[in-house]
């Protein structure tokens, strides 16, 4: 008999997952699937949760569904509540693997931890796939990744190069190994457990006046309530409208409210692309079916860029030469809180802490605020925004924190938004103000 352990970590599906893929097809006779759920009491260098309450409930809901589609495969998710260089060596002490299967995720933290890995003695094979796009494709080796966003995506366009189609989800799993009782306890281990605590988000995740009310069962967190969703917005041919109505501050439907899901990887990026050219070749292509393919490069830009720069995105100046003025401790408070004294932006930052969730709109309104207005750290910024997203997306949370900071490889030097401009352009009816109490 062996075993071989699959990790599971931005990628809590089934369908179109290449890591589970490799793992099935390793030649091992029996599948472990682990997950490790960070601690709720660790916190970020500016002293809050890195992992608050709205962000817990939503991967809890996607680590429900999971589980529960692998138990009805026959092989539970073991769900542990330690580090993985403590609970994944130790699993495999307890089940005679040597092995490791894990998505590749090209961020400093996340390495760090495929290497306490190997350092323990395992053998950790890691599989790229959270992209819509292979890096293997590309025209240039990541470390000539085009600086500028519009160079990039028209180099793609012009040659012509697509994701490749979705995989499945498997038939069958491998069958789990024994595993002793004893051993699941001491790594605080269970069936479909979830971190303690994960419920404290749900009043605010039925809230109506939120945009992704992440406690209904239309966006539950999970990959079953996940190809719904994306279902339904193809049957409703709300692609035609995506990019007229994609600015919007209210709503559920303003945008394709894709991006939860994609950042937990309940949802295929590819499989998204994949229904979306069947809706083009039934339903014809517009602006809006080609803003969703420009927004899902954008979203690859940022993924790519991570493996170009990797650790040298998280430092304090970025990829720039720019010096870092002092944190404006005060002025951040007033920010996460919503006491700034600017309508729009404590508007934006009510309905974040409440909620979880906020308009692209917003969040590029905010960011500048505080970098910008309030000449705050836009790492604090950045880790407020992990914090709280149901859809944080360590790619694209630090790509547009950089790129509004001046600090990335946009050419522009960052940007610069007005609130009062952008209030009369996009609530020049005060409606969004006053559903936050601003006006």
């Amino acid at each position: 008999m062996s075993t071989v352990l699959m990790w599971f970590r931005n990628d809590l599906r089934l369908h179109d997952q290449p890591a589970l893929h490799a793992a099935l097809t390793s030649g091992a006779t029996h599948l472990m699937p682990v997950v490790c759920q960070p601690p709720v009491d660790q916190v970020t260098r500016w002293g809050f949760a890195r992992v608050g309450p709205h962000r817990r409930a939503f991967v809890a809901a996607a680590l429900r569904d999971l589980g529960a589609r692998m138990a009805a495969q026959g092989n539970p998710l073991q769900v542990c509540h330690a580090a993985p260089a403590t609970a994944l060596p130790a699993l495999a002490r307890a089940v005679g693997a040597t092995t490791v299967v894990c998505e590749d995720i090209a961020a400093p933290y996340e390495q760090a931890e495929v290497a306490a890995l190997r350092a323990a003695g395992l053998q950790v094979r890691t599989v790229w796939h959270s992209s819509l796009l292979q890096p293997a494709d590309m025209p240039w080796p990541a470390s000539d990744l085009p600086g500028v966003f519009t160079t990039f995506r028209q180099m793609v366009e012009r040659a012509g190069i697509t994701p490749p189609a979705p995989l499945p989800a498997p038939g069958a799993l491998l069958p789990p190994p024994a595993v002793s009782a004893d051993v699941l306890q001491t790594l605080g281990a269970g069936q479909g457990a979830v971190t303690a605590g994960v419920d404290a988000g749900n009043a605010a995740g039925q809230d109506p006046r939120s945009s992704f009310p992440y406690a209904t069962a239309a966006c539950d967190g999970g990959e079953t309530a996940a190809l719904a969703h994306l279902a339904q917005y193809l049957a409703r041919k709300l692609p035609h409208s995506y990019k007229a109505t994609r600015n919007g501050l209210t709503g559920l439907q303003y945008s394709s409210k894709f991006s939860p899901w994609l950042a937990t990887g309940a949802l295929s990026a590819r499989q998204v692309f994949a229904d979306l050219k069947t809706f083009e070749r039934e339903h014809g292509a517009n602006d809006g079916t080609y803003w969703l393919w420009f927004e899902l490069l954008w979203r690859d830009y940022f993924r790519l860029l991570h493996c170009q720069h990797g650790a040298a995105l998280y430092r304090a100046q970025g990829l720039s030469a720019l010096p870092l003025a002092p944190h404006n401790t005060q002025g951040f408070e007033r920010w996460c809180q919503g006491r700034t004294g600017e309508p729009l932006v404590d508007a934006a930052m009510r309905e974040l802490a409440a909620t979880g969730y906020l308009s692209n709109r917003l969040r590029q309104v905010a960011a500048s605020y505080l970098i910008h207005v309030l000449h705050g750290d836009w790492r604090a910024g950045a880790a407020w925004f992990e914090s709280q997203l149901v859809d944080y997306d360590l790619y694209s949370n630090q790509g547009n924190w950089l790129y509004i900071a001046g600090r990335g490889t946009d050419p522009r030097g960052g940007r610069r938004f007005n609130p009062v401009k952008q209030a009369q352009e996009h609530d020049a009816d005060g409606s969004y103000r006053r559903l936050w109490g601003m006006l």
